[in-house]
C-alpha cells in the first residue's frame, strides 16, 4: 500500500562508540515487532491481568503466559495448511490462521469430547467467511481509490 505518513517520527539516539546508521535503522526497526509480540501477549494470553505485588510471582506469572503464547504460535504454524500456491479460484482461497483462531481452536479442542471434524469444519467455514469479507472490503477501497494496491 502507499500511504503518506501523517505524522513525523524520529529516534533519539546515543551510543558510546560509534555505530553505522544502518545498524541503528535495524535497531529501531525492531521495535515494532517487539511492540506487536507484547500486543499479542496481552490479547491472547492476559499478560497485562496479573495482580501479584512481588517479583518472584511476577517472573512465574510472565514465565506462563509467555509458554502459552510460544504454545499458541507453534499450534497457529501447525495449522497453516494452505499450500504455498494459492488455489486459482478466490473462492477457494483461506486468510491464514489468524491467533485468535487458533486460540479458539486450541479452547475447543482442549474440551471433554468434542467433534473434531466439526469444529475443523466450523473453522474453515469462518475463514472463507474472513477471505470472502476482506475482498469486500479490498474491493470497496480500490473503488475509492484506483490507484491503491492493495493485495490479499
Amino acid at each position: 500500500m502507499s500511504h503518506k505518513p501523517s505524522e513525523l517520527a524520529f529516534f533519539l539516539c546515543h551510543t558510546t562508540t560509534p555505530v553505522p546508521l544502518h545498524r541503528l535503522v535495524k535497531v529501531a526497526g525492531l521495535r515494532w515487532s517487539i511492540e506487536e509480540c507484547f500486543q499479542a501477549g496481552k490479547n491472547e494470553t492476559g499478560m497485562d491481568h496479573y495482580q501479584v505485588r512481588l517479583y518472584p510471582a511476577w517472573y512465574r506469572y510472565m514465565t506462563l503466559t509467555m509458554l502459552a503464547l510460544a504454545f499458541l504460535a507453534v499450534t497457529r504454524a501447525s495449522l497453516l495448511d494452505e499450500p504455498l500456491s494459492a488455489p486459482a479460484d478466490p473462492a477457494r482461497r483461506l486468510i491464514p490462521v489468524s491467533a485468535n483462531e487458533s486460540c479458539r481452536l486450541v479452547a475447543v479442542l482442549t474440551r471433554p469430547p468434542v467433534q473434531q471434524r466439526q469444529v475443523q469444519r466450523w473453522s474453515l467455514w469462518r475463514r472463507r467467511h474472513q477471505t470472502r469479507a476482506r475482498q469486500s472490503h479490498y474491493q470497496r477501497q480500490r473503488n475509492k481509490d484506483p490507484d491503491l494496491r492493495l493485495e490479499y
